[in-house]
């Protein structure tokens, strides 16, 4: 059987486990997944040879989030992703919510901008334009609350229950395009909430865990809503290929509890990271604030103590 515009055979046989994780998939994303761990390879050892080091958690987090990348979009999974929704959207939420969180953990532009050397005075070389971009007013536009909550919403709605997706999977491009929209939308909705990286909009943890619950709950609403139709939603998923063996609405019931399933997971993951941050945040304060006692002698605390001393006087 054909599906749509790919011009391949879909005549694939029941979905497992093994057979979904077989080599296989898009060229372009293993592509970018090789170019991906090349560069950051680079940019570690580059560090290195200098004598700087480089968190050895940062350098796995990069790595697994990009393998996660290679598992949903180079293996077989992209295959039945094409004629099985549950198996797409188990790709949607590991592109989107899994892959993001781990690279960004893995500070990637910090390490680019260690990495890169400066261009000299008066002049502009690549790690330049990458601080000028990210100080630039399109960056604080894309990464502000009110851009990428309303994003992240409207990637799962305006795009399932709408034409656009039907349209999107009709051709190889389409679906290149969408699945890196998602890896997209999920990097702008983490970065300013846990991104260990410099951004325009960092703003306090407390802030940034409401920024977190207030777009998973529409994830979950999302999969409710697949798992309570009573009829197949995409027109993409309504003839799955009979050598399946699937049903076109069961499987679209496993689509949702995979979504609702999955606005759980990175929600606990991402708590734990921005706890994490948070703990060392504070104990980085307290030692400045040591330093800075040991350098003056406590100052700070002897004038407050004078302060309270004064108070005393006066009411006596």
């Amino acid at each position: 059987m054909d599906h749509g515009g790919h011009g391949m055979m879909m005549d694939l046989p029941p979905f497992t486990l093994s057979r979904g994780l077989e080599f296989g998939g898009d060229p372009f994303f293993l592509v970018g997944c090789v170019l991906a761990l090349g560069l950051y390879g680079w940019g570690v050892v580059r560090l290195r040879r200098r004598g700087d080091a480089w968190p050895v958690g940062r350098l796995v987090s990069f790595v697994l989030g990009v393998l996660t990348i290679a598992v949903a979009m180079c293996t077989k999974l992209n295959d039945y992703g094409m004629v099985m929704f549950s198996v797409h959207m188990v790709q949607h939420m590991i592109i989107s919510m899994v892959s993001p969180i781990l690279l960004l953990l893995g500070a990637p532009v910090t390490l680019t901008l260690r990495a890169l050397p400066a261009a000299g005075r008066g002049r502009k070389g690549p790690r330049e334009l990458l601080v000028a971009l990210l100080h630039s007013r399109y960056m604080r536009i894309i990464t502000h609350p009110a851009f990428t909550i309303p994003l992240f919403i409207a990637s799962l709605y305006a795009l399932y229950f709408t034409p656009l997706f039907d349209f999107l999977m009709e051709s190889k491009a389409g679906h290149i395009a969408m699945m890196v929209h998602f890896l997209a939308v999920g990097l702008v909705f983490f970065w300013p909430i846990m991104g260990v990286d410099p951004g325009p909009h960092r703003p306090g943890y407390v802030m940034r865990m409401l920024e977190l619950f207030s777009g998973m709950p529409f994830h979950a609403f999302f999969g409710i809503a697949l798992m309570m139709a009573s009829e197949p939603m995409v027109g993409a998923y309504k003839h799955p290929p009979a050598s399946l063996g699937v049903d076109a609405l069961s499987d679209q019931t496993w689509a949702g509890g995979i979504a609702w399933a999955f606005s759980e997971i990175p929600s606990v993951i991402v708590l734990v990271a921005l706890v994490y941050q948070w703990y060392k945040s504070e104990q980085r304060q307290a030692r400045r604030i040591d330093r800075t006692a040991d350098r003056d002698g406590d100052q700070e605390l002897a004038a407050y103590n004078a302060y309270l001393a004064s108070l005393q006087s006066r009411s006596q």
